[in-house]
């Protein structure tokens, strides 16, 4: 096995994490250097699949303010937002914004300059930045791409995935265990700070927005290291996925084309929303979701449609040429036809229990965007505030940072060296399992029992289900390949979910209940811990 050292890890290479690699190789010492490791391509991630925008509260939108942000950001998380945090989050966003522009990124501008604000659902104004129309995600991951390699001193691991993260006997991250997938190797990197930025879990559903590396890696890692998880009940599901399975995920219809005045029909062109919220299309998206889902249940169907035909052509042409070009491509003409929509598995409000600087319940292990729970989304995020969370979190991790003495650990304890010697084994003979099938059986249980809606003998079953499937993948921690480190990670976060969503007896947010349909008077967060193997629920 290999060994090697940095002052500080990233694993993951979406937004999240290369604005960190950037940040933190700007205004940290690093004696040991900056190492930033993706398990596929740097650029392939779920950040390049967000099309809507960014929230920006900036100076120059007179309509907008901080407060007016912190008011719909706490109203659409069903009173598990914390306040600090959106807070912290929403001031620190004009900064974040004009830091963004010095490393390349572009945001739509109109005919004078001036940057372009949109709407989305429970937004009050206009304060959404996008770019490039409709591939806003894309587009600032390019550009942070592009300055990533451009610095020599951030080095870049791809096709490696983290497959264990290292705690000594006192607690605190000492580093990683590394598998590179084109070699088949094993290696151990020391460090004294590990970010973890992998992204979601949309690939544990059988339909999901999300691409097909969304595996819940990071979350799998703290949880298995003994990191504290919280709100792991909460997933977010999209109204509006395009209804055509020809891929690993289903193609998003952007929150935008709504902001934009489409609206929601049956397939008689015959509008619903208002049955279900006065603010009909713009409710918040677990609102429009049931409402979406109920309609296909009521009427037997799979899916319901968008009519964006009220929109102007020349706007839609130029707002969402992404969309536009791939509707197209499935045979509908947005400008004509209805667009055939529903639900999907879209994004986590759940993961690793973090502050805004990223700091989780063990020393050296940090956790930002969607892997991490800092109390911003609450129990359903408000449109777009996930890149700015991504990108605040970043900077703010960069900035703790630099009051650390990052010294690469001297001594390596009985603990770490026991966990190495797992991966060190070469006499162990795995037997390849079928993944593709076992992955596919896990999707339909989580879709189909702890879905959008829930209640009690769905989850009881899924989590039968899920142990049966344990039983059928007998790894625990060395596995062959990256497909089968995959779905251990995908075992692992759904048994999480499933238990903490049996445990959580209300609806709230995304977490829908059958059979408890109201709020709890009192709002708590779900906090667990991995003690011994076992779920431990922590207070």
């Amino acid at each position: 096995m290999k060994y090697s050292k940095y002052s500080t890890i990233i694993v993951g290479s979406g937004i999240a994490g290369l604005y960190a690699a950037l940040k933190i190789n700007q205004q940290v010492k690093l004696p040991d250097g900056l190492l930033l490791i993706t398990k596929s391509k740097l650029g392939e991630s779920n950040s390049r699949y967000a099309q809507g925008g960014m929230v920006a509260v900036l100076k120059e939108n007179k309509d907008d303010s901080t407060l007016s942000h912190i008011t719909d950001t706490i109203k659409a998380g069903a009173g598990l937002s914390e306040l600090n945090t959106v807070k912290y989050i929403s001031e620190n966003s004009d900064a974040v914004v004009r830091d963004l522009l010095k490393f390349g990124v572009e945001f739509d501008r109109d005919e004078n300059n001036k940057l372009v604000f949109t709407m989305e659902a429970a937004h009050s104004v206009k304060r959404i930045l996008h770019s490039g129309g409709d591939a806003t995600g894309k587009m600032i991951e390019q550009a942070l791409c592009k300055a990533v390699r451009e610095h020599e001193s951030i080095e870049i691991s791809e096709k490696s995935m983290v497959v264990d993260v290292l705690v000594n006997s006192k607690g605190q991250c000492n580093g990683v265990v590394v598998y590179h997938e084109e070699t088949q190797e094993y290696e151990t990197i020391y460090t004294s700070a590990v970010v973890l930025a992998t992204g979601g879990i949309g690939q544990l559903y059988k339909y999901t927005t999300n691409p097909i590396g969304a595996t819940a890696d990071g979350i799998a890692l703290g949880y298995r290291a003994g990191a504290v998880m919280q709100d792991m009940e909460f997933v977010q599901f999209h109204p509006t996925a395009l209804a055509f399975d020809d891929g690993e995920n289903r193609f998003l219809i952007s929150e935008a084309v709504r902001g934009e005045g489409a609206k929601l029909v049956d397939a008689d062109g015959i509008e619903f929303m208002a049955k279900y919220d006065p603010k009909k299309e713009l409710a918040p998206r677990d609102i429009v979701t049931r409402a979406n889902y109920n309609e296909m249940l009521k009427n037997n169907v799979d899916n319901v449609y968008l009519n964006a035909t009220l929109i102007d052509k020349k706007k839609l042409a130029k707002r969402f040429p992404n969309i536009s070009k791939t509707c197209l491509e499935h045979g509908i003409d947005i400008t004509k036809d209805f667009i055939p929509v529903a639900p999907a598995a879209h994004y986590y409000m759940g993961g690793i229990k973090t502050n805004v600087q990223g700091e989780t319940s063990i020393k050296g292990l940090y956790a930002i965007g969607e892997t991490s729970s800092t109390g911003l989304h609450g129990g359903n995020r408000l449109a777009s505030n996930s890149i700015l969370e991504c990108v605040v979190c970043a900077y703010s991790v960069a900035n703790y940072l630099k009051s650390m003495d990052l010294k690469t650990p001297d001594k390596i304890d009985e603990n770490i060296k026991s966990e190495i010697e797992v991966y060190e084994n070469d006499d162990e003979i795995l037997e390849e399992l079928d993944v593709n099938s076992l992955k596919s059986k896990l999707q339909d249980i989580m879709w189909n029992y702890v879905g959008i809606l829930r209640n009690e003998e769905d989850l009881m079953t899924a989590l039968e289900k899920i142990h049966s499937l344990e039983s059928e993948f007998p790894r625990n921690k060395k596995c062959l390949n990256r497909e089968e480190y995959e779905f251990l990670n995908m075992l692992t976060v759904s048994n999480l979910i499933a238990s903490t969503a049996l445990r959580r007896k209300e609806s709230r947010g995304a977490h829908y209940r059958s059979d408890y349909p109201e709020k709890n008077t009192r709002c708590v967060h779900s906090c667990i811990t991995n003690k011994d193997g076992e779920i431990c629920f922590v207070k």
